[in-house]
Parts: structure tokens; sequence; C-alpha cells
């Protein structure tokens, strides 16, 4: 008599680690949307923020943060604050986007690029419409990665 046993090939993450993929999938995604619509913000701005200059440091600064933020998404995902369907995650993953941009892009940015001298810093507050769309994609990308990697 032959027994059978179930096998689950599926790729499945923890939490933290759903959420630097999703984190960087979206920060890519992000990325290229910048580079089309305005690349003197991933070649100066994001590096700028830590003395660094040139699209290489930008991209890699860029996608560090799309890691660190996905993986506070996850941990805001995760807290049973909200619903766990794939349509919410991807819905609070929008949210996050906006979040961030509101948060970071608009209120800390324009204040650490001014404090570290960046000679094009944006003004204070910077809701730049743009910046919205780009953090709303990651967003989006972010809370899609996450809901098929966990």
């Amino acid at each position: 008599m032959a027994t059978q046993t179930a096998t689950d090939t599926g790729l499945v993450l923890d939490d933290w680690q759903a959420g630097v993929a999703g984190g960087i999938g979206g920060a890519t995604v992000m990325a290229v949307l910048i580079s089309v619509m305005n690349a003197a913000v991933l070649k100066g701005a994001i590096p700028g923020l830590y003395g660094l200059s040139g699209g290489v440091a930008g991209w890699t600064v860029h996608l560090a943060h799309g890691a660190v933020l996905g993986v506070v998404f996850a941990a805001l995902v995760e807290s049973d604050l909200v619903g766990r369907s794939t349509g919410a995650t991807v819905g609070l993953g929008v949210l996050w986007g906006v979040v961030t941009w509101v948060a970071l892009a608009a209120l800390v940015m324009p204040v650490w690029l001014s404090a570290v001298g960046f000679p094009m810093a944006p003004p204070f507050p910077n809701f730049a419409v743009p910046s919205l769309l780009w953090h709303a994609v990651y967003g989006g990308v972010l809370g899609v990665a996450y809901a098929v990697l966990r």
C-alpha cells in the first residue's frame, strides 16, 4: 500500500522577509518612475540625505529605505489591527505609501536636506503630486508582494 505525502512547494516567507522583499520590489518600481519623471531626485536629493551623490548611491539608498519601510509595513499588517485579505493588504499598502509620502517625503525630507546643506532642498512642506504618485505605487507593489509572499 502506497502512502502520499502532501508537499507545499509555494514560497512562504516570514513577515519581515516578505516586508523586505515587497519593500525592495516597490522601491524598484518607484525608482523607475522617478528616473523617468524626475531623475534629479534619484541622483541628487535621495543620496544627498547622506552627503552622497549620483545614481548608484541614489538607487542604493532608495532601495534600503524601501526595505526598512517594508518591514515596518509588515509589523503593522501583522499587528491584528487589520484584516488579512489580499485586497485589504494591497489597500493598506497604498495607504502606507501615502503615509510615507506625507510623513517622510513632504515633511522630513525637506528639513533633513536643509540640515545637511543640500543646495537644492525643496520647500517645507513639499507636497509634490508626482511624489504622491510614486509613493502610492511603492505601497501598492509592496502590498501585492506582501500578500503573495505571506
